[in-house]
């Protein structure tokens, strides 16, 4: 700004006591003291309202090379799983309806045998750990509800003699 040293200073303030008078000098530089804050404030305002534009307009251009370089990612994985796609739909289609691949439905019987197989794996996976060990581990051994868990475990509930 303005390069005021001490002996400048000095002689505005000789200069002013001449002009102005001892009488009015001090309203005078109370008076010139508000208007140099307010030029300043004014100043400060101005060049942050100018740094708050700069700092929008490059947010603006950072958000449209975001978007240029979202749209051409899209654009490159759309492309690809669509060569893709074309690309498996070719592989598995054929021209001979024997060849195709035959998928079907499960019969009863074969759910009812997958049923049996599950029981019966079951029955060993559970047998196989005898019933005294999992009691004294804590393991349960039957399914309750949640409401009947619930009850068990509420205060004052206690049962004296539980067959489960």
């Amino acid at each position: 700004m303005i390069d005021l040293g001490l002996t400048k200073i000095a002689v505005i303030g000789v200069v002013a006591l001449v002009v102005i008078g001892p009488e009015k000098l001090p309203k005078v530089a109370r008076m010139a003291g508000t208007l140099y804050g307010r030029a300043q404030r004014y100043l400060h305002d101005v060049k942050s309202e100018v740094s708050r534009e700069m700092e929008l307009e490059e947010l603006k251009n950072l958000r449209q090379q975001a978007e240029e370089a979202a749209s051409t990612f899209k654009s490159d994985v759309e492309n690809t799983i669509g060569k893709e796609l074309s690309e498996a739909e070719s592989a598995f289609h054929y021209d001979d309806p024997s060849a195709a691949l035959d998928f079907h439905t499960p019969s009863t019987d074969d759910v009812a045998r997958k049923a049996r197989d599950f029981r019966r794996k079951r029955v060993v996976r559970s047998s196989a750990v005898p019933l005294w060990y999992k009691q004294q581990a804590g393991v349960r051994t039957h399914v309750i509800s949640g409401a009947a868990r619930m009850k068990r475990h509420r205060p004052g509930s206690r049962k004296t003699a539980s067959f489960f």
